[in-house]
């Protein structure tokens, strides 16, 4: 017989506001529900993680579609379990031909204005497709369908996007078309809860769906390929292309017709008997890898978890790898990145020396020099890169944010991370295609001296990153977030909060989060704050004091603010492979598992 006494005496605690959600087969995390549902639903009838992950992909730019653009990008790391393959496929645009920072000098007086002029190439479409191809199982009907629905039939308006679309109304506003979909009640968006449809959103994917139809005879690669044509060589591409001709855009047919997605190997660092694994410097995925490198030596289970002096050890040595991102991150294609140096372990001892455990930066502090770790010189290398221009503080706030995220993890062992983004509310809709065509242009600069700076058919820089984290050469953990700069910053918390800790994936979402904004921000016009730390205000007074006597200009956050990030993550268990999902509740985040 039970003990009654036991029985009656039980209780049982949960520190998270969330269970970490369990499974033994699959699962699905992404920044919406009902995203993640449509995943699950592509799961349950036999698709793998990618099937699933470009379904629930295809769906965000649907359901977050202030965020997240099918004309977008989208950046995807892919393991193939049956290959043991690891790739990336960059899914990011590339600045029209026509393009210069010439351009922007004398047509737009040496600025980045919103509108046509950031417009690059739309990658998402070619990305999404392009992993159905290599990996997939079905066709782009059968993942696209669920967002053709959610478009055409509409969803109920949840909070997050009403929120955003209220706060974001003038934006809107400057555009008829933007303003005609999003604030279709004189003026204001539905209110939560009621139906919010997209019908011009829905017939362009539709017209990708028909052109695949009439190709399919010819066997599903042939029907993948169609619909991509139809999107970038197709009445798509010319509907797009004849605006731009029309309203001094500069993209054109022949810089659709001709884009293709680049797919490459991934970057990797050591941490202890993990190997993290990012995309290369075209994003901002390294500095993950940087920061591991600079903290790996430290004992930081030994300064207590979000401690006065954690805090500060990891601010700081972000603070270093924001400023090599500054000097030398860009598009390979067009310029020469360290980035063996900067991967470096030696480097990272060498620049680990400038960390000062008892004061703050109170700006940028200087790149450092990785070109005397590269593994082959290529001529002098102290010579090389430009000159560093220390920046000017910029302190025009700007608080737009984008993106969204998606994991996936199947019973064959495929591992998906995706982070797809652009954003409805700074570039005008195409009239008739639903389409805020990628605005990415944004995150480059008028400036022939940056590293980023704007070129014909060279890539942005992206902070959008997904990440895979391996441990004993199997898929461990999958990773990523929306956040614009603090993206990075806030899954290095959480990776540090499971592997140095020892959290429950959930808790080590919600934990308290921080970031640094002591570098010129990737966004335009590239606000920077000279020493500005924000954090979440669930971080003790007396913290915040020791903090600001080091010298952190803190600036605290609400208590979950959606601005710190929204991590998505999946842990597989190493011993058992049970499946562990976490999904961030500052946003509409969701996970979901069998």
């Amino acid at each position: 017989m039970p003990d009654d006494k036991f029985f009656s005496s039980y209780e049982q605690t949960r520190l998270s506001m969330r269970p970490t959600i369990f499974g033994s087969q699959y699962m699905i995390v992404s920044g919406h529900y009902l995203a993640s549902q449509v995943g699950m639903r592509i799961l349950d009838r036999g698709g793998n993680a990618i099937d699933a992950g470009v379904a629930a992909g295809i769906c965000l730019g649907v359901l977050q579609s202030d965020m997240v653009n099918f004309a977008g990008v989208a950046p995807i790391m892919i393991y193939h379990a049956q290959t043991q393959r690891l790739l990336c496929i960059d899914g990011l645009g590339t600045w029209p031909k026509s393009a210069s920072v010439d351009y922007f000098i004398k047509n737009c007086n040496g600025k980045l204005p919103e509108g046509l002029p950031r417009t690059v190439v739309p990658a998402a479409p070619d990305s999404w497709i392009t992993a159905l191809h290599m990996f997939g199982t079905m066709s782009f009907e059968e993942v696209a369908q669920d967002a053709v629905n959610l478009a055409e039939n509409g969803f109920p308006m949840h909070q997050f996007l009403y929120n955003s679309l209220i706060e974001l109304r003038t934006k809107y506003l400057q555009w008829a078309e933007n303003a005609k979909i999003y604030l279709p009640q004189n003026g204001m968006p539905p209110e939560p809860g009621k139906i919010f449809i997209q019908k011009d959103l829905a017939e362009t994917i539709k017209k990708m769906i028909h052109a695949e139809k009439k190709q399919l005879h010819k066997g599903r690669e042939n029907g993948l390929m169609a619909a991509r044509d139809e999107f970038y060589k197709g009445e798509i591409a010319k509907t797009i292309t004849d605006y731009h001709a029309k309203n001094n855009g500069l993209l054109t047919y022949t810089d659709m017709s001709e884009f293709k997605v680049k797919i490459e190997a991934p970057l990797k660092v050591q941490y202890k008997e993990y190997t993290a694994c990012s995309c290369g410097p075209w994003c901002q995925g390294p500095t993950f890898l940087q920061a591991l490198n600079l903290l790996e030596n430290y004992d930081l289970k030994s300064l207590g978890h979000n401690s006065p002096e954690y805090i500060h050890l990891l601010t700081e040595a972000l603070k270093l790898v924001f400023a090599d991102r500054e000097k030398y991150y860009g598009d390979p294609d067009f310029i020469k990145v360290p980035i063996t140096g900067l991967l470096s372990k030696s480097y990272a001892q060498e620049r680990k020396g400038l960390i000062d455990i008892s004061k703050a930066w109170n700006e940028m502090p200087l790149a450092g020099n990785p070109w005397l770790y590269e593994t082959e010189m290529d001529g002098d290398p102290k010579g090389k890169g430009k000159d560093y221009e220390f920046p000017k503080p910029n302190l025009v706030d700007n608080n737009q944010l984008d993106t969204s995220y998606v994991c996936v993890f199947d019973q064959y062992g495929n591992a998906f991370s995706a982070t797809p983004s652009d954003m409805s509310y700074t570039t005008e809709i195409i009239p008739t295609t639903g389409l805020a065509v990628s605005a990415r242009g944004a995150q480059s600069w008028v400036d022939k001296n940056h590293a980023s700076s704007i070129e014909g058919g060279k890539r942005p820089r992206l902070t959008p990153n997904p990440l895979i984290i391996f441990k004993n050469d199997r898929p461990y953990m999958i990773l990523g977030t929306p956040g614009g700069d603090t993206q990075c910053q806030s899954m290095l918390q959480v990776f540090l909060n499971i592997v140095e800790f020892g959290m429950d994936p959930q808790l080590a979402v919600e934990e308290p989060r921080f970031a640094t904004f002591n570098f010129p921000n990737s966004f335009y016009p590239h606000d920077y704050h000279p020493g500005m730390m924000r954090i979440e205000n669930r971080v003790p007074e007396t913290t915040l004091q020791i903090l600001k006597e080091k010298g952190h200009k803190v600036e605290p956050w609400p208590g979950w603010s959606w601005k710190s990030g929204g991590v998505c993550m999946i842990i597989v268990d190493p011993d058992t492979n049970i499946l562990k999902g976490a999904a961030d509740p500052r946003r509409e985040s969701y996970a979901l598992g069998w």
